[in-house]
């Protein structure tokens, strides 16, 4: 089944009959399905998280986003937590049988739909952001509703990605497609609202403190509070954050008092915080007794996992498709490296924050196409599947070529999303060298090579797939497509040899 979690943010807490009429928008779509609804009165900001297929969370964001335009006046607001809009920000996170990429299309869809048909601006973020400095929602949300309404006329980096370059009482909306989040906010035992900012700065990544940590400090229910939106629980785990706010909030003579989570937490974060605080070395989540009893049996080995042994096998999959994929992972792996390698040397301090967009977009770009790797041994599994249906009577050979034919397409779509990710990786690439880490390099450079190679395997297995079909009119879209992606990378290929012989002497 296809899953995609929603967990839009509302700008009101305080009115419960507003985020109730909301919660109403969103549940008017069949399919849509409510998970979860928590309301922050100092905030006065309330979090919904919903799930269900893609078609029914789109619709049901831009319901609730309509909704909210309706009833929450931006002008008339006040609330401790930062804000530009009365639907303020809408993610989408893929949960089951759904890509990165295409919730990235789907926040793309749905901020044009409400730019045109509810004329609010919208800016997309994380991974569907349009620009590297629009990656970090706090970039989007510099100066808040109030600095917006005046920069967003007069600043053209402000300029949205769709709808109107004004604001009205409903803001602005932020949309995009991420990884999931964890909201954990921890109290300390003080009323001080000087130690919480302290603290915060002093664990968030963008003042210098712990990677995929974004933190504030407020006041909240008379208690002085550290907010943070955990934005990558596996190399930032939730234990790390905890003990570290520990340890700087006894520097000011003061102590946790309680934490909290806005929202939904996966399990997985939680298994990980138990792990460490109870120091269970050698442990492996399949001694949980739940996940041993509902892992699904005999559930094979994804290809990637030994991947060049599976390659040299005598079978049909994983073949070139694949191959190209995992050459790409592996040039955007390299162009994460180098984007690390640069960041936080006072010699790049210049160039830090370009550093840091280009290895989380790095990061999301090996992690698809790593995905990729397996998808299209599936596809062409799935491919060979449809010639063995029966054909026996018309309307079987009627099902049977039309099965056939939307495989193939599926099976081309792969290395074709491939061939799209591949060229972003050079581009990546490209601006490592010219700007990262001279003494990396090579290391650059060579991610061009490997995103190159993954480019080239991929546009073989389009085009072999469409030209076999037997109308081949079905896939000349997809052609069309490829031959642009090809032609911007031959035009990279000019710049990165111009950059080789600029800054390496090549």
């Amino acid at each position: 089944m296809q899953l995609i979690q929603s967990i839009p943010n509302f700008s009101d807490a305080r009115r419960p009959e507003v985020i109730d009429q909301i919660v109403a928008a969103i549940t008017s779509v069949e399919g849509a399905r409510m998970l979860d609804r928590s309301s922050d009165l100092d905030h006065n900001r309330t979090v919904i998280t919903f799930a269900g297929p893609p078609e029914a969370v789109e619709e049901a964001s831009f319901r609730a986003i309509k909704t909210a335009a309706e009833l929450i006046d931006l002008n008339a607001h006040t609330g401790e937590h930062p804000r530009i809009g009365a639907a303020d920000v809408v993610p989408f996170v893929p949960l089951s049988g759904v890509t990165m990429e295409e919730c990235v299309a789907l926040a793309k869809r749905l901020g044009e739909r409400v730019g045109r048909e509810l004329q609010i601006p919208v800016y997309l973020y994380e991974s569907a952001a349009t620009r590297p400095e629009r990656v970090n929602l706090e970039n989007i949300r510099k100066g808040q509703y109030e600095g917006l309404k005046s920069a967003i006329e007069s600043d053209p980096a402000r300029k949205p990605d769709y709808g109107p370059a004004r604001l009205g009482k409903a803001g602005a909306t932020v949309i995009g497609a991420r990884n999931p989040l964890v909201a954990f906010n921890v109290y300390l035992t003080t009323e001080d609202v000087d130690v919480a900012k302290k603290i915060a700065k002093a664990i968030r990544h963008s003042s210098g403190g712990l990677r995929y940590v974004k933190g504030l400090g407020l006041l909240v229910d008379g208690r002085a509070q550290v907010s943070m939106n955990l934005t990558n629980f596996h190399d930032t785990p939730i234990a790390r954050v905890v003990e570290m706010i520990r340890r700087e909030a006894a520097r000011y003579g003061v102590a946790i008092h309680h934490s909290e989570l806005v929202g939904l937490i996966p399990q997985e974060a939680l298994v990980d915080a138990a792990v460490w605080y109870t120091q269970l070395d050698g442990f492996d989540k399949g001694q949980i007794l739940e996940s041993r009893l509902f892992d699904a049996p005999n559930q094979s080995a994804p290809v990637a996992a030994s991947f060049i042994d599976e390659l040299s096998a005598p079978t049909p999959t994983p073949g070139g498709g694949s191959a190209g994929a995992y050459a790409g992972a592996m040039g955007a792996a390299l162009v994460s490296m180098v984007a690390g390698l640069t960041m936080g040397k006072k010699k790049y301090a210049e160039v830090e924050a370009e550093m840091q967009a280009i290895r989380v977009m790095a990061e999301k770009l090996r992690r698809d196409l790593t995905q990729a790797v397996d998808d299209d041994a599936s596809s062409f599994e799935v491919l060979m599947a449809t010639f063995k249906l029966p054909k026996e009577t018309d309307e079987e050979k009627s099902v049977r070529a039309s099965a056939i034919v939307q495989a193939t397409l599926n099976a081309a779509r792969i290395p074709l999303h491939v061939a799209e990710d591949a060229v972003k990786v050079m581009g990546l690439a490209i601006q490592c060298a010219q700007r990262g880490n001279v003494n990396a390099i090579s290391d650059s450079m060579s991610g061009f090579a490997m995103a190159r190679a993954g480019l080239t395997a991929a546009g073989y297995n389009v085009r072999i797939n469409i030209h076999s079909l037997e109308d081949k009119s079905v896939g000349e879209k997809m052609l069309g497509e490829l031959a642009e992606i090809e032609a911007q990378a031959d035009t990279l290929e000019k710049e990165i040899r111009a950059v080789m012989k600029e800054r390496g002497g090549i």
